[in-house]
């Protein structure tokens, strides 16, 4: 068979800014969707000429405020950011042209290497002395996603900051021999002043954005139910993003690092709510919208989707009440950064009314927020769940929502009460239901009939019947880094009509950031609790272990269980409430990584009596949590 090679010709030229005395004003950066290629096909010869320059971003509003930074652009037209997207098929033959404008800078680029990789060539980078022009050759034979990036400050990827911040683009291999769906190309970036410290510490800067631009100004996705929807993510920041959908689960199709692809088929393929995206990862996900309306797609790392203020400054007013209680639209004005609006529209007609039968003799439970304690700055808040009779009494000693257990297929009413003195919001994460009770106020349900915030002395009442039995969780979704940590977080449990809920062998393990700044900083809470309840277990008895992380800024910490020193044995069975295909249910040492707004289930038989015990590690393995097991 003949292979077709094509050949893509790519100028990069890095123009120096003129003498102060005749220096002009910095062209406007254009944002872009990553909808274009770049350069001119002409045969088997794409011809791209890249430029960078410094510029003028305004990664929020056009209007709104703006910085000078450097971004690529295409040789006679405006600067982008991300960089010009090249998009190709497999088998193209790549000869970059790179030309450095700079007088007093060295351009190192990044990404112009062959896939799949030669041996010895993966960290391969082009340096490009003040006024040199350098020529590269390489092929992309590999379809997958990957990115080019540069910097002029010497810097490695994760170190990226200031100027150099934005300079990346994506790279797209098509497979000409497959069906390519619709998909959206999504590169996300980052712009802070300084490092992500390990203790979750805020930094003054911190600006997330999604091809260029930072919510409430991302671009709306407009989806319509049935469709196949595909998006390829590109991570060029230098921090993890835990990516959650809302209202419905995505399947992972292939995994890479920028420079290598994976792709999985069948089976292989996982099926979650929450992904973690690496430090300069990628991934290619598809989703089937069964439900119309308003949904969020976005970075569950409480720092990058909570409102701050212009260009991700932290907000100066400390006054919270005055804060929370005249902002119109919560979803719209305590949210920022990461996140991505996607609007499903009905496969026919008008949106689908739904009936109330179902939910009239279906169970009714009031979920009660109220006070705990605590301090105007540092409030203590409680979940509390009552069905029936008396009111239960405050437990002011577990700092998280006790689990709520439902049964898959029984409709559900949930009356959720607000008696603190601001205004909250329920969402019932990795839960399928209607838009207009996914818990996003002012942003879920339809243009006409949007899900309002819980005020205070207000409820609300949602309605869903779930589909499936697995582990979810309730959270707040208003102010989450201030209402999280006050104790607004639980499990979410549902089982099947046949085997109903044993406290004695169905473990929830909740992970929760403690209120106390200095304590957050050095442990978690777990079920609520510093230091943990023990936990009794019976010897040759099968328990569920149902892992939850949702912390505000821990998206690497793992678990492990250990006897004495070494780690015992259990079986994977479910993650994010989808249990796992026979497959990928392995038996293996008990030892799992656990992003935020993710769930995992394992299955662990204790072989004997004695003493075992749960241990959570932060990212960088110092012990942050212990939960002792007592197995008789």
């Amino acid at each position: 068979m003949q292979r077709h090679t094509s050949l893509v010709v790519v100028t990069l030229a890095l123009l120096a800014a003129s003498p102060a005395s005749h220096r002009k004003e910095p062209p406007r950066i254009v944002t872009h969707d990553n909808g274009r290629p770049a350069g001119t096909l002409v045969g088997h010869v794409l011809r791209l000429h890249l430029d960078t320059r410094k510029g003028v971003w305004y990664p929020q509003a056009d209007d709104g405020p703006s910085v000078e930074m450097l971004a690529f652009g295409e040789a006679g037209g405006p600067l982008q950011i991300p960089g010009p997207l090249i998009r190709v098929p497999a088998g193209t033959e790549v000869v970059a042209s790179i030309t450095n404008s700079l007088t007093d800078s060295t351009l190192t680029v990044h990404g112009f290497v062959s896939r799949p990789v030669a041996t010895g060539t993966s960290g391969e980078s082009v340096k490009v002395a003040p006024g040199e022009t350098r020529e590269v050759k390489f092929h992309l034979d590999a379809p997958g996603e990957y990115y080019y990036w540069a910097t002029t400050m010497g810097r490695q990827f994760r170190f990226r900051t200031r100027e150099d911040a934005q300079l990346s683009g994506a790279i797209i291999v098509d497979d000409p021999r497959a069906h390519q769906p619709v998909d959206h190309v999504m590169v996300i970036g980052e712009w802070a002043d300084t490092l992500d410290p390990e203790n979750g510490a805020p930094r003054q800067r911190l600006l997330l954005v999604v091809n260029g631009r930072s919510w409430p100004f991302t671009s709306r996705l407009s989806e319509r139910v049935g469709d196949t929807v595909r998006w390829r993510l590109i991570n060029t920041s230098p921090d993890v993003h835990p990516m959650h959908l809302h209202g419905f689960y995505f399947r992972v199709d292939s995994r890479g690092d920028g420079i290598g692809d994976t792709t999985y088929v069948g089976s292989t393929r996982d099926s979650v709510v929450t992904e973690r995206v690496r430090l300069g990862a990628t991934a290619s996900i598809t989703w089937v919208p069964t439900r119309p309306g308003n949904w969020l797609f976005h970075c569950h790392f409480t720092n990058h989707f909570a409102g701050r203020g212009p260009l991700g400054l932290l907000r100066l007013s400390a006054n919270h009440e005055e804060n929370t209680h005249h902002r119109v639209n919560h979803a719209l004005e305590e949210m920022s950064g990461l996140v991505v609006g996607v609007n499903v529209k009905p496969r026919h007609g008008g949106d689908p009314k739904t009936t109330d039968a179902a939910y009239v003799s279906g169970r009714h439970l009031r979920l009660l927020v109220r006070p705990g304690g605590g301090t105007a700055d540092e409030p203590f808040y409680a979940f509390t769940l009552h069905e029936r009779g008396t009111e239960p009494a405050l437990d002011t000693t577990i700092r998280s929502g006790k689990p709520i257990v439902l049964k898959r297929g029984e409709p559900v009413s949930i009356m959720v009460v607000n008696r603190t003195s601001e205004p909250t919001a329920v969402h019932w994460h990795g839960i399928e239901l209607d838009s207009y009770f996914d818990g996003v106020a002012g942003f879920s349900g339809s243009t006409s009939h949007l899900s309002p915030v819980i005020a205070p002395r207000d409820s609300f009442e949602a309605r869903f019947t779930p589909p499936r039995a697995g582990t979810f969780i309730y959270h707040t979704h208003v102010d989450e880094l201030r209402q999280e940590p006050a104790g607004l977080a639980g499990a979410l449990l549902v089982v099947n009509e046949d085997r109903p809920y044993d406290a004695s062998t169905d473990i929830p393990v909740l992970i929760t950031t403690p209120r106390n700044a200095e304590t957050a900083s050095r442990a978690v809470l777990l079920n609520g609790r510093l230091p943990a309840a023990p936990v009794e277990l019976r010897a040759g008895v099968a328990h569920r272990f149902r892992l939850i992380n949702i912390t505000v800024s821990r998206p690497g910490i793992s678990v492990r269980v250990l006897r004495d020193t070494s780690l015992v044995q259990w079986r994977a069975l479910a993650k994010d409430g989808a249990d796992l295909p026979p497959a990928k249910r392995v038996t293996g040492a008990a030892r799992q990584l656990v992003s935020i707004g993710e769930t995992y289930d394992f299955e662990i038989i204790p072989e004997k009596t004695g003493e075992m015990r749960l241990e959570v590690r932060s990212a960088t393995g110092v012990l942050v949590g212990t939960m002792p097991l007592i197995v008789k």
